[in-house]
């Protein structure tokens, strides 16, 4: 069994809909039988990369599955799609987007899967509300604490949009 780290994010529609649908679905999909799913605050920043585009609504997710990354991915990828999600630009707005974080302190790089995330250190928009849930976290290939790249972030702008659902089990996914 493994913890995977789970970063949600929408800038599309009913923003907050599109993140509880996306937590239903990694919960029913992903989690051990009878196991939680720790979900972090929601918050609200500004878009990245492409600056034409609305605020995002995001948080993370931390879930124990017995699932192999890669298979954690596919079915990211999967949920992503009955959520409507089109690709039609890099880092362009979306429905859902769903980024696998971390596994554990696994290290993989492959074709298809890069852990840790390649860009987890650069985004306040995952740091904040992943620490939040693991404020422990080290990061796999630097062996640093996650606190560590809080300073790198500073300028971004983030709010806390709304409270953690601090329920457990299956209800922690509404």
């Amino acid at each position: 069994m493994s913890t995977a780290y789970i970063g949600l994010g929408s800038n599309l529609g009913d923003r907050e809909a599109f993140l509880a649908c996306g937590r239903k679905a990694i919960f029913a999909r992903l989690r051990v039988p009878g196991g939680t799913m720790l979900s972090s605050s929601i918050y609200e920043t500004a878009p990245m990369y492409h600056l034409d585009q609305p605020p995002f609504l995001n948080q993370v997710v931390a879930i124990d599955t017995e699932l192999a990354p890669e298979a954690v991915l596919r079915v990211l990828l999967a949920i992503e799609a009955q959520n409507g999600r089109e690709r039609t630009r890099p880092n362009g707005p979306r429905t859902l987007d769903l980024d696998l974080l971390l596994v554990d302190r696994k290290i993989i790089q492959t074709p298809a899967l890069t852990l840790p995330h390649p860009r987890l250190l650069e985004r306040a928009f995952v740091l904040v509300p992943l620490l939040e849930i693991a404020p422990d976290l080290i990061h796999p290939l630097t062996g640093r604490p996650l606190q560590a790249a809080l300073p790198g972030v500073q300028g971004q702008f983030i709010r806390k949009w709304k409270e953690a659902d601090t329920a457990c089990g299956p209800s922690a996914t509404s």
